[in-house]
């Protein structure tokens, strides 16, 4: 099964769009009052779908601290942030392949790095924002996304959301995006991810966001000079629903992870004989981020460890690795 870029298939694209919005509106037979999610003034329990259930997974993995007190969380700003997301793409995957009857179906990307490339005042109208796409920036308004297959007219609505502590409130209502909302901020450009590509090392000691190595790089924490950059960037720049804990709400958050995956094959394949790190025997600290520590993964009775993704060739494989 090959993965391919959203921008030159159709095909891939048209089969995304299709299963975001079957995952959307399978029922998953919970609602936000049996997790116990308060409401937002006015809102009432949510019925909760499959698609939102992934939503569920990534805040409570970002909200658990590696250790407690510590600035790495289950998922991110550690060792953890690849395999953890990689392993949530192949489940989600997995799910689009199952109500696509599909078995074939491979997540798509966005190559952002090609659109970094352009002016800035161009990047908000390419290809990836078309009404056959993802849709356009939200509205100047309220941010509100008018345009393509999850416009506010469409039966596509954010059911959780996260506040800026990262705790979660049942709401009910359309998707948002603020484009570049820093006056000249730009996607991240092929520069950017040739700096990151090029770290010998997977990832360092302290193994958190001042790590410097290729994850802490393609995550977008490091250089200081830069930071927030490449992945992290992608995220501020879409902004709206994109920004906060909750950011899978939009379509998009997808796109980027598939990218972000990509260029860690392309780190792999350059880099064969460089090892995950921190290994096995590591401190116990770094638990959920040692190589054969099991993942958060609360949806499945499997509980993987880093070392299960690392070798993803007979699952799936992208149509390009070329990053530069």
């Amino acid at each position: 099964m090959t993965r391919r870029n959203i921008v030159t298939n159709a095909a891939a694209r048209d089969a995304f769009v299709q299963g975001v919005n079957l995952l959307k509106q399978e029922p998953a037979g919970i609602t936000t009052n049996d997790l116990g999610i308060p409401r937002r003034p006015g809102a009432v329990s949510q019925q909760l779908s499959t698609w939102d259930l992934f939503l569920v997974w990534h805040v409570a993995a970002m909200n658990e601290a590696t250790p407690p007190g510590s600035s790495r969380n289950a998922a991110h700003m550690g060792p953890s942030f690849l395999p953890w997301h990689r392993w949530l793409l192949i489940l989600l995957e997995a799910q689009m392949q199952r109500v696509l009857s599909d078995a074939s179906f491979g997540l798509p990307y966005w190559d952002w790095a090609t659109d970094g490339e352009l002016p800035v005042n161009q990047q908000t109208s390419q290809p990836v924002w078309s009404a056959a796409c993802m849709g356009g920036d939200g509205r100047v308004s309220d941010r509100v996304v008018t345009t393509g297959p999850f416009r506010a007219t469409s039966a596509f609505r954010i059911r959780v959301e996260t506040d800026s502590a990262g705790r979660m409130w049942a709401t009910n209502r359309p998707l948002r995006r603020r484009f570049g909302a820093s006056v000249g901020m730009s996607l991240p450009a092929k520069a950017d991810v040739v700096a990151a590509v090029s770290q010998t090392n997977y990832d360092v000691d302290p193994w958190d966001f001042t790590s410097v190595g290729f994850r802490n790089h393609i995550e977008g924490w490091v250089p200081a000079a830069t930071a927030p950059n490449v992945h992290n960037l992608v995220h501020m720049w879409v902004g709206g629903d994109m920004g906060p804990a909750s950011s899978r709400n939009d379509p998009v958050f997808y796109l980027n992870h598939c990218n972000v995956d990509r260029i860690w094959a392309a780190w792999q394949s350059q880099n064969p004989g460089r090892p995950y790190r921190p290994p096995a025997t590591a401190s116990l600290a770094l638990f959920r981020h040692r190589r054969n520590d099991a993942l958060n993964s609360i949806l499945t009775q499997m509980q993987p460890r880093p070392a299960d993704v690392l070798n993803v060739g007979s699952i799936y494989s992208y149509d390009s690795l070329v990053v530069d």
